[in-house]
């Protein structure tokens, strides 16, 4: 079982005076459930899956619960509303009660908990897991920040071998690497007895679970074939600029079904949408914004192909995922952006934070040029805030320097 990097802070936030009721939410399979009962193996586990059991537990009172139940893990709480109202008032009357609510869909569990427990809990995302996760072998085990998490948090990026190939732990972090590009971040893939055939019939068998339930849970389809389509047309197309109208006309829908369709992607944490950049903020949210399936494994068996050489689209996908999951975790205030100006300058990634930006170019060549750094060398004159330190992240093992703030470094050292 692979270290969890929200478990080292989660048992603190639990304890504190307002972090009584913590909900987790994130995709399916990303191990919220094996995560809390590890964690509080003390709390009584309620499955709300089951309609029986359900009804029975709707049915106590809020003294009932404080007796019977002061501290228990709640799982798919979305699919019975009733049950939350009944922790909120548990929470208002008594201090002693601790609950964990767990949740897979984002759209239905988001509404009803800023409906009824705002301001009473913390709220967690689970993600599939980060490269350094990947790395560890026990749940027990530290976790070390990748030097791109060390850079938000502190500020500065730490002292790096010129050379990844140098590093001690190489080995190490470019075994969770390729894992990572072949399989995705799924924990349940990380098992060591699956053979790679069963690791892609398990992919293939999440995508049509997530069909089945989490998307049925969002919307009332009478016909899923328009939205699968989608999710292959988004798929083909993953870290492209998305055009609503084009992919309207291709699957029969209209645009704003297109657009509905993408929220349903972004609240069921299969893709995020990441928005385009404007020096005006009132613009930023009018262009169209890029889309990034969140793991690379669930892509494949979108598209139904094995294969462990991304194109190069993909290949920008799978470090900009691992970028934002990595930042997430450390719940900093960072805003995710691309950048394309209408006189051609393209950035992959511009992270804004309230000192100023970091930018990312993702280039899938094993051997970096000064020219791969060319957009990001002219960039801070078009910026409102300070260029902070500018990277071009790619599969060439060695370093290169272009100028004070700009570096070309191992997609893996930055990561791993």
């Amino acid at each position: 079982m692979k270290a969890r990097y929200t478990s080292q802070h989660i048992e603190d936030d639990l304890n504190s005076s307002w972090g009584r009721i913590i909900v987790f939410t994130g995709a399916r399979q990303t191990g919220k459930t094996t995560l809390v009962k590890n964690l509080f193996n003390d709390f009584k586990y309620i499955s709300i899956e089951d309609p029986t059991t359900r009804t029975q537990y709707t049915s106590l009172t809020a003294s009932q619960w404080h007796e019977l139940i002061p501290k228990a893990i709640l799982d798919e709480i979305q699919k019975e509303p009733r049950l939350i109202e009944s922790i909120k008032s548990v929470y208002d009357q008594w201090k002693n009660v601790r609950y964990i609510l767990l949740g897979s869909s984002q759209l239905l569990l988001m509404k009803q908990v800023k409906e009824s427990l705002a301001g009473r809990c913390i709220i967690k995302e689970l993600y599939p897991l980060t490269i350094p996760e990947l790395e560890t072998q026990s749940w027990e085990e530290k976790i070390n920040l990748s030097p791109l998490q060390q850079l938000i948090t502190t500020g500065s990026l730490p002292t790096l071998m010129p050379s990844v190939l140098m590093e001690e732990d190489f080995p190490k972090k470019m075994a969770a690497w390729n894992h990572y590009t072949n399989f995705g971040g799924y924990p349940a893939l990380t098992d060591e007895c699956r053979t790679d055939k069963e690791r892609y019939k398990w992919l293939s068998t999440y995508v049509r679970t997530y069909l089945e339930r989490d998307v049925r849970d969002l919307a009332t389809f009478k016909d899923l074939e328009p939205y699968i389509k989608l999710q292959q047309i988004t798929a083909i197309q993953t870290s492209c600029i998305l055009n609503a109208n084009s992919i309207a006309r291709e699957i029969g829908v209209t645009s704003k079904t297109v657009m509905h369709y993408l929220q349903y992607l972004e609240m069921s944490y299969q893709a995020i949408l990441l928005p385009a950049w404007d020096k005006n903020k009132a613009k930023r949210l009018s262009k169209s914004p890029k889309m990034h399936y969140m793991d690379y494994g669930v892509l494949q068996a979108v598209l139904h192909k094995q294969s462990p050489m991304p194109t190069g689209k993909e290949f920008e996908s799978i470090v900009v995922t691992e970028i934002y999951k990595q930042i997430k975790q450390t719940e900093t205030d960072i805003q995710f952006y691309h950048l394309r100006t209408l006189d051609g300058k393209e950035i992959d990634l511009l992270l804004e934070t309230p000192n100023g930006y970091y930018a990312f170019e993702i280039k899938q060549t094993s051997h970096t040029k000064k020219d791969d750094a060319r957009q990001l060398l002219s960039l801070e004159s078009i910026l409102d805030k300070p260029l902070l330190k500018a990277f071009v992240l790619s599969n060439d093992p060695m370093q290169h320097q272009y100028n004070e703030k700009t570096i070309a470094i191992s997609v893996v050292q930055m990561l791993g």
